[in-house]
C-alpha cells in the first residue's frame, strides 16, 4: 500500500543534530495522518509520499524547517515569588506573549535565589536537524482520523 493523502503512516525514527547526537529515538513507532495535517515534518511527509512498506530515509532539516530559529526575546528572568516553592529546573508552563494569541511552552533552565530563568523556545530550536526513519505501516485512514485530523490507535493520539 503507497503512502497518499488520508492514510495513517507508522514509522520507527531517530532524530539527530548536526553533529550526530541522537535527541530523540522512541521505543515504539509514531504515527500520522498523512496529507498536510501538520502531524510530522512537511519535508518529511514529502518525502515519504508515495513510498511502501519498509522505505527508509534521511531529511536534513534547517530550523525554519522544523522549530524555528532560536528567539533570545524568548528568555526571560522572573522574580522567584511568582513561582511554587517547589519548582525545578526543567519544569514546564504555558504562557504567552503580550499582545499575542499564541500559547507557548516555557521551560525553567536555572533558579537563582531570588530569580528564575524561563524560556519559550523549543528545547531544538536553532539546530539543524537528520530525521532518520523507516516507514513499518500504512493504512487507511478511519473516518473518526480523517474527522479529527490526526492518527487513533497504538501508535496515535489517544482520546
Amino acid at each position: 500500500m503507497r503512502i497518499e493523502k488520508d492514510m495513517v503512516v507508522s514509522l520507527s525514527y531517530e532524530l539527530s543534530d548536526s553533529a550526530g547526537k541522537v535527541m530523540e529515538k522512541p521505543s515504539s513507532p509514531i504515527s500520522y495522518l498523512h496529507g498536510g495535517y501538520d502531524g510530522i515534518f512537511p519535508m518529511v511527509e514529502e518525502k515519504l509520499h508515495n513510498r511502501e512498506v519498509g522505505y527508509s530515509c534521511s531529511v536534513y532539516m534547517e530550523p525554519e524547517n522544523t522549530f524555528g530559529e532560536y528567539d533570545s526575546q524568548l528568555v526571560r528572568v522572573e522574580p522567584r515569588d511568582a513561582f511554587p516553592d517547589d519548582v525545578v529546573v526543567g519544569m514546564q508552563f504555558e504562557g504567552g506573549e503580550e499582545g499575542s494569541d499564541e500559547v507557548l511552552i516555557f521551560t525553567i533552565t536555572d533558579i537563582a535565589e531570588d530569580k528564575v530563568v524561563v524560556d519559550g523556545n523549543h528545547p531544538l530550536a536553532g539546530m539543524t536537524l537528520r530525521f532518520d526513519c523507516t516507514v513499518t505501516e500504512v493504512r487507511p485512514a478511519t473516518a473518526e482520523e480523517l474527522s479529527h485530523g490526526h492518527a487513533h490507535g497504538a501508535h496515535g493520539h489517544e482520546h
